[in-house]
């Protein structure tokens, strides 16, 4: 089996690239005293990235808002929510809402 050079260029380039927006803040501001209020502000960035992640793939269906007892992911969302909430477990979390989605699936 032959690789080809520009396949590993292209995985190293890849690699530089991914690695540099996370070294250089590291590396930078390593030494510095990050304020307070800037340390607040980013523990809400995974949070708001997850809601933007998340919320579109379970309320769109077929490119149309649907909220409603039609969606399977809508209702999993909604029953797992207190179960996440309570637990912060997303072992469980996750075993409930595809035992859900399955049961929704099933018998709707």
């Amino acid at each position: 089996m032959k690789i080809d050079v520009n396949y590993i260029y292209l995985i190293l380039a890849m690699g530089f690239v991914t690695y540099l927006p996370r070294m250089l803040p590291a590396t930078l501001l390593s030494k510095r005293k990050i304020p307070d209020f800037f340390v607040k502000f980013l523990s809400f960035v995974p949070t708001a990235v997850l809601s933007a992640l998340l919320f579109p793939g379970v309320l769109i269906v077929e490119n149309k808002l649907n909220i409603g007892l039609s969606n399977p992911l809508f209702i999993a969302t909604i029953l797992t929510f207190p179960l996440a909430y309570k637990t912060k477990y997303m072992f469980a979390t996750v075993l409930v809402g595809m035992g859900v989605v399955v049961l929704h699936n099933y018998f709707v």
